[in-house]
């Protein structure tokens, strides 16, 4: 099966031109192929080749289906970017294929990486997307200041990785009990003992993710695979048909 992404579709009909390149040039499909195509907003539609453009393909729809993430909970990273960009991108790709609703890119004291452009690695979560075939695009916001973040009022269960001595070596495996969950990564400088003073003031509880010292992007995928593991109980992990 292959997946393509068009956030538009019902409206325009037609694959945007990079989808549209991919699958004319690269794939060398032509009228009359049938696909598959998602809008990133939960709906995945099979779908007729009627004119096999470069840059407008033009599709016809033949039918459409609602598919909901099969893990049933938001779960979000707050990742403060490396200085490596290409770690990024792989923590990207990686997070979206396992299954994440939001990335945030954070700004925090000791960030190596003070600004950054996501249009790259929003190419790389439509990509992951349609590779792991989900049809909920994966929202990249940020960068965002850190003291933003916190406060922002999120409900559900709220952490960041930190194992200094102030405060008592709690396992994320053994914390989380399922539900929604925000988990936040600090940069390769660790995040400041003010920034973990006013996230703890905030309800964030401050854990560990194995008895190893992580990088950061070797951090938060540990966290977004755990998250899952424990999950929400009620999750059926075949709800979610690839056809």
């Amino acid at each position: 099966m292959i997946q393509f992404y068009s956030p538009e579709i019902e409206a325009t009909g037609a694959l945007p031109e990079t989808e549209s390149g991919h699958c004319c040039r690269v794939l060398r499909m032509k009228e009359g192929d049938h696909i598959y195509v998602t809008d990133g907003k939960g709906s995945r539609f099979e779908c007729a080749i009627l004119d096999a453009h470069p840059k407008h393909t033009a599709i016809e729809i033949i039918a459409k289906e609602e598919i909901k993430p099969w893990w049933g909970f938001q779960l979000e990273l707050c990742v403060a970017p490396s200085k490596n960009i290409d770690r990024m991108e792989w923590l990207v790709e990686k997070a979206v294929e396992i299954g994440v609703d939001k990335i945030i890119l954070m700004k925090c004291m000791r960030s190596e990486r003070k600004t950054l452009r996501t249009d790259r690695l929003e190419k790389i979560a439509i990509s992951a997307m349609n590779q792991s075939l989900k049809t909920n695009k994966t929202e990249i916001t940020g960068p965002i200041g850190f003291k933003d973040i916190v406060n922002d009022g999120f409900s559900g269960f709220k952490c960041l990785g930190y194992c200094a001595d102030e405060y008592p070596l709690l396992s994320f495996s053994k914390e989380y009990k399922g539900g929604n969950v925000r988990i936040m990564i600090g940069p390769e400088g660790d995040f400041s003992p003010e920034e973990v003073s006013i996230a703890v003031a905030n309800g964030y509880i401050p854990v560990t993710f194995g008895g190893s010292r992580l990088r950061l992007e070797t951090a938060a995928l540990y966290a977004a695979v755990a998250a899952h593991v424990t999950g929400d109980p009620k999750t059926d992990l075949q709800s979610e048909n690839p056809l």
